[in-house]
């Protein structure tokens, strides 16, 4: 399979706060950090920080800026090579369009949700589309979760992460979680090889 055509987008708009209306979120410094670490680790194309806030991308750019090219990259290499693939957008569209344009073809999407919606798609049955090839997109929301008009628009959406009962983890942690579901290696894959 290869990882290097399938893609994250983090979505800071539009989602909900917890009384369901659409907001924008604020960027989290931590959130850009892990994915980076998180693309890097299982050799993903990269991550795109999605915000229509022009003051927030350049917060992001100028945090990133400083780990890829100011003191912070001889300070940490590794946390410059993790953050070499991470890309700030104003919306979904726009990544959409820069994928297609690199790629000359549309990535699937995959929106992600700690809900069940229609059109949903199991752990096993995405991991075989995505040994078919093509482009992927999986959509990851901030705040209390994408929109249902923005999961109703993806191609798919990959079925939740379901605990015991507390069911609020943070985007990092879920994303970490999905990731290595589809692309991390048991222990008897590991015992075949």
């Amino acid at each position: 399979m290869d990882t290097e055509r399938v893609f994250l987008a983090l979505l800071h708009w539009p989602v909900y706060d917890r009384n369901g209306n659409v907001i924008t979120t604020a960027l989290t410094t931590i959130d850009i950090h892990d994915l980076g670490r998180l693309c890097k680790t299982y050799g993903l194309g990269g991550v795109y920080i999605v915000t229509p806030l022009s003051s927030q991308i350049e917060l992001g750019e100028r945090m990133v800026k400083y780990w890829r090219e100011g003191p912070g990259a001889s300070f940490n290499p590794l946390r410059k090579m993790a953050l070499d693939n991470i890309k700030f957008s104003p919306t979904l569209e726009d990544v959409l369009s820069d994928l297609q344009a690199k790629f000359k073809e549309r990535p699937k999407t995959i929106a992600t949700s700690a809900k069940r919606w229609p059109k949903i798609i199991g752990y096993r049955a995405l991991k075989e589309e995505m040994k078919k090839g093509g482009l992927f997109l999986l959509i990851f929301g901030t705040g209390w979760g994408l929109t249902r008009e923005l999961i109703m628009s993806c191609d798919m959406v990959l079925e939740p992460i379901e605990g015991k009962g507390y069911n609020h983890l943070s985007v990092r942690t879920a994303a970490a979680i999905i990731i290595d579901r589809l692309f991390g290696r048991c222990e008897d894959e590991r015992n075949d090889s």
